[in-house]
């Protein structure tokens, strides 16, 4: 992990909770299953084929025009909304199957990653608190972007957004 990310991470003042799931190159919905002591389920707000324009092609390290799926969702754990979620992923990095998986909406990533036994690593990018947010309503969210990596490429390119409250005094 790098250490700007880590000794950022150390030093905002958010529940523990929040710090590990932020912190994790792990599964975050495992974590959340473990720390809510219930299910994790995926609502997806939206999901769509888009064609890789420059940035995106340099973010993934894919050609431009590739497709890539673009994908929204919230991480609940019973009624009470943990995570907002964006992901891209190369359709030509993935297997068939996972690429069904994944189409079909509703799975949690690292439910997929585990199901294909996929060797992968989390490059973590930025991290940040943003204020004013709509995306939980105007509270404070800790935003953290990383890279799933297989094989040396980018498999996914994910933003976690992680509300500051008090959900997380689990």
């Amino acid at each position: 992990m790098d250490a700007d990310f880590l000794e950022k991470l150390k030093s905002l003042e958010i529940p523990t909770c929040l710090r590990v799931c932020c912190g994790t190159d792990g599964s975050v919905t495992f974590l959340l299953e473990i720390m809510a002591r219930k299910p994790v389920t995926v609502k997806t707000e939206a999901q769509y084929i888009v064609r890789a324009d420059r940035e995106m092609a340099a973010l993934l390290g894919v050609e431009e025009g590739s497709e890539v799926n673009n994908r929204t969702v919230r991480l609940y754990a019973g009624e009470t909304v943990f995570v907002h979620a964006r992901s891209l992923s190369p359709l030509e990095r993935m297997p068939q199957t996972m690429r069904d998986q994944l189409m079909r909406a509703d799975i949690p990533i690292g439910r997929i990653l585990r199901s294909h036994n996929l060797e992968t690593r989390r490059d973590m990018g930025e991290l940040e608190i943003l204020e004013g947010e709509p995306t939980f309503e105007g509270i404070p969210v800790l935003s953290r972007s990383y890279k799933i990596v297989h094989n040396n490429h980018v498999l996914m390119w994910i933003n976690e957004r992680f509300p500051i409250d008090e959900r997380w005094k689990l």
